[in-house]
């Protein structure tokens, strides 16, 4: 048992982690959040922490006695990283032994600006343990979470999901006409994600400093291919050029809607097309094809395959 906090990690993907973490009964589990502690959290296993990220000292307080902070602070949101850097700076001081940083997305940020404070974080704490290891840390990356492919079907109970760029239930996608390779990436259900980092905070060993997390590898060839097999029916594929695509303009004739709450309506339709013209070049880019770093750690941990999860959430007509 240790006692883990997680910053920013009741919303989301962060809470998904929280809710295995409680079921596991093992651990001391501390929320470190801006906001009151909502009146229908009344589990007792878990410590609600309010916490200002400008005072560091208020958070090296609140993180004496800490052993693992797992962090899901948005790094859209958080101006010049200051937040997660003080949240950093407040676990070395307060002798915390192991730090995730706020990744939990791709290989890298290449071609998506608002995650550009992922990469920022990595190099700052690569520097902060450049001459001596002051804190252990490990990048968890998942790639591209498989629900999406659910899209609208629940498949969470936290984490928001909306439509992307394949879209299982009206059978079409989005890819790139002049593409110089087939476009791997990386897709690993909430679940799995949540079950690693189950694992990982009770991990013997060293963390890896990358650690990534691979349902599994599939082209968007083969991606398509295969939910053309689940729905039954081909799909109406249409194709976008690499240089809009990376400027943020799509020019296909439909979109996936953006339904996040921190996305403001008025800006969503703009948000979306800019998001998946974005994410499309990116996917081409390599940016969404994650190492398998605890895959490989943790071999006895079976994956959900992309098949397996299509067929349990769709069926031929």
């Amino acid at each position: 048992m240790v006692h883990i906090a997680l910053a920013g990690g009741y919303g989301g993907l962060g809470q998904e982690i929280l809710d295995g973490l409680v079921h596991t009964g093992k651990h001391e589990l501390t929320i470190l959040s801006r906001h009151a502690k909502p009146a229908d959290e009344t589990r007792p296993e878990i410590r609600w922490t309010q916490v200002d990220y400008t005072d560091k000292a208020q958070l090296v307080r609140a993180l004496t006695g800490v052993h693992t902070v797992l962090s899901f602070i948005v790094v859209a949101q958080d101006r010049g990283n200051a937040s997660q850097r003080n949240l950093i700076d407040a676990c070395v001081d307060a002798g915390v032994k192991r730090f995730a940083p706020s990744e939990w997305a791709g290989a890298n940020t290449d071609g998506l600006p608002w995650y550009a404070g992922k990469t920022a974080i990595h190099r700052y704490l690569r520097e902060l343990n450049r001459n001596k290891e002051v804190l252990e840390y490990c990048c968890f990356r998942p790639g591209m979470l498989m629900n999406y492919l659910a899209y609208p079907q629940p498949t969470t109970r936290h984490v928001e999901i909306w439509g992307i760029h394949v879209d299982m239930q009206n059978r079409r996608a989005i890819v790139l006409a002049d593409a110089r390779n087939l476009g791997y990436l990386s897709l690993t259900t909430v679940e799995d994600v949540v079950n690693v980092v189950v694992r990982a905070v009770e991990y013997t060993g060293k963390w890896p400093e990358v650690g990534g997390i691979r349902g599994e590898e599939i082209s968007m060839a083969d991606l398509i291919a295969l939910g053309e097999k689940v729905r039954g029916g081909r799909f109406a594929v249409e194709t976008i050029k690499a240089g809009q695509a990376r400027l943020g303009r799509l020019t296909a004739s439909w979109y996936p809607v953006m339904g996040h709450s921190t996305i403001p309506e008025e800006v969503r339709a703009a948000s979306a097309k800019i998001f998946t013209a974005k994410t499309v070049a990116s996917i081409y880019q390599g940016t969404w094809r994650v190492s398998d770093e605890w895959n490989r750690l943790l071999p006895e941990y079976r994956f959900t395959g992309v098949e397996e999860f299509l067929r349990k959430w769709w069926t031929a007509d």
